[in-house]
């Protein structure tokens, strides 16, 4: 296995959600040089059209963007104009998609262009649709602003192509932050904070109904479109989004740092070095990998303790339970009554 796109790795068109965040703080007075510092990026460049940066000078973008505007409500205004956007044959694909379950794989399956700094993750089990966005890049202090801003872009998308206010419920890991009003304006009141998981959900049966504003073959044709764009990438996933899809769908075998580093034909040395670059660690990944699937077999197929113990190959159910406390900060009997409520 090779390794994916890295933090330095220069993919995300300029004049994409980048100028977006430019349109917003040049729209409240901020000055374009002032944004752009330490970003490598001139406001030419992205008029230009053909310049690309990397997740890394897209953070500094972002944390330019907070440290100039200084408000509680720029993450979610941008989010409003990042979904369908304007970022070619991708967001057409998802603006003429048949429906939100299409439109929800769409947006999975295209996420280097739609959604370039977290992964959004579609699963489906009988009574929900969920919606969970993974750090691809090692997003650090910015990530609880991108998540405010996916969750604002996904959120408003949905209203506008389904012409009504879809009921989906929210779940962060973060605390709850002092702006909680912001939350309730853009997102509605069904927030929770200091979850295992950061997701949205929402019942199934919003998944199969028509959504009347679709053509459904420019959808189809902007999908394969999009997919052509996705080829000429040096790899098509992050790097973390390759080792997180290699755990999960491993955790059932002993894991440990040097037999996967032995899979991405590196040392563990060189191994670890990646893993720093991106802000995280080898068990930091190992845990939220773990912590995902125990989520899932606990509300979607309703396992035990000792089941879900055994599947992640724990020796009883104790240590599983203990783990499980260190990895979300509660029981596993705790999980139920905190997120079904």
């Amino acid at each position: 296995m090779e390794f994916g796109l890295e933090c330095s790795s220069p993919f995300v068109p300029a004049h994409y959600q980048p100028a977006c965040l430019l349109d917003l703080a040049v729209n409240r007075g901020v000055d374009s040089h002032r944004l752009l510092r330490g970003t490598g990026l001139f406001h030419d460049d992205i008029l230009q059209g053909n310049r690309a940066i990397s997740p890394a000078e897209f953070f500094q973008l972002i944390a330019n963007l907070r440290q100039t505007l200084g408000t509680d409500d720029s993450s979610f205004l941008l989010g409003q104009h990042w979904l369908p956007g304007h970022f070619g044959p991708a967001s057409h694909a998802i603006r003429h998609a048949d429906n939100l379950h299409i439109a929800l794989q769409r947006l999975e399956a295209l996420s280097c262009v739609l959604s370039p700094l977290q992964k959004p993750r579609l699963r489906v089990d009988e009574h929900y649709a969920y919606v969970y966005w993974l750090d691809s890049y090692g997003s650090g202090g910015q990530r609880v602003f991108l998540l405010e801003a996916l969750s604002a872009a996904l959120t408003s998308m949905c209203r506008w192509l389904s012409g009504q206010r879809l009921p989906w419920q929210y779940q962060f890991r973060h605390a709850q932050p002092r702006y909680i009003e912001q939350y309730w304006v853009h997102l509605g009141e069904d927030v929770r904070f200091g979850c295992p998981l950061d997701q949205m959900r929402i019942p199934r049966e919003y998944l199969s109904q028509p959504w009347s504003s679709a053509s459904v073959t420019a959808g189809q044709v902007a999908e394969r479109e999009a997919h052509a764009w996705l080829q000429q990438l040096p790899a098509s996933a992050g790097f973390l989004d390759q080792l997180y899809d290699y755990l999960q769908e491993n955790l059932r075998q002993p894991l440990g740092l040097e037999r996967v580093a032995e899979v991405f034909q590196v040392s563990p040395a060189t191994f670890k070095r990646k893993l720093h670059k991106h802000a995280t660690g080898f068990q930091e990944q190992l845990d939220q990998a773990r912590t995902s699937v125990a989520v899932y077999l606990y509300l979607s197929q309703g396992y035990s303790n000792d089941e879900v113990a055994n599947y992640l190959h724990f020796n009883d159910s104790a240590n599983f339970r203990r783990a499980f406390k260190r990895w979300t900060g509660m029981l596993p009997s705790e999980l139920k009554t905190f997120l079904l409520l």
